[in-house]
């Protein structure tokens, strides 16, 4: 028997367009054989993609995770290798932050700011025509104090004023000053002052 024949017999009497499952204990061997190994194809590349593509594509996450924990490392690293350099600025920071704080007067220095400016004015050899405290100004840390200062004498007189201003030793900055004749070689001079508290409320 040729090979042909026995193929022919291996598919005698099936029909492709009959094909019913609830038969398939009654189909020719060949047929069987056939559905036997396209069920096999099937599992097969079910199992391949299952076991192999699934493995590669949990792979390659892998990978991606490794690259994404090799730069949490470096910056971690340099931000160790930072951190004494870190925590020195931040010491610096604190000491000029206090040392600002104890240059701002406290609510209860405010009138000895008063006089203090009052007296510097006096020792210039000014005549004070006013020195007022105006109301407070909040900022976002700190509330600003102005102080609206009018005084008449000379030019040097007025200089040395603002200097001695200036020497206070808390924070005191002097702002839109205008200067008047007022007759002779005196002058009227309106300046604003303001000083700085630290706004505890906030």
């Amino acid at each position: 028997m040729s090979l042909r024949q026995s193929l022919n017999n291996a598919f005698k009497g099936f029909d492709v367009n009959n094909l019913d499952f609830s038969t398939a204990w009654s189909w020719p061997i060949g047929v069987k054989i056939v559905t036997y190994l396209l069920v096999f194809a099937v599992l097969l590349g079910g199992g391949i993609n299952f076991l192999v593509l699934d493995k590669n594509r949990a792979l390659e996450s892998e990978i991606a995770k490794e690259s994404d924990l090799k730069q949490q490392f470096e910056t971690k690293s340099y931000q160790v290798a930072t951190l004494d350099a870190l925590r020195r600025q931040m010491a610096d920071v604190e000491l000029r932050f206090a040392e600002l704080l104890r240059q701002l007067p406290t609510q209860k220095e405010v009138p000895g700011l008063l006089e203090d400016i009052s007296a510097i004015g006096q020792s210039a050899g000014l005549e004070i025509d006013l020195i007022a405290l105006q109301p407070e100004r909040k900022a976002q840390f700190y509330v600003e104090l102005p102080i609206s200062v009018q005084v008449r004498g000379t030019y040097h007189q007025m200089g040395d004023f603002v200097s001695g201003v200036a020497g206070i030793k808390r924070i005191v900055t002097l702002h839109d000053f205008s200067l008047k004749p007022s007759g002779g070689d005196q002058l009227t001079m309106s300046i604003d002052a303001k000083t700085y508290r630290y706004d505890d409320e906030e």
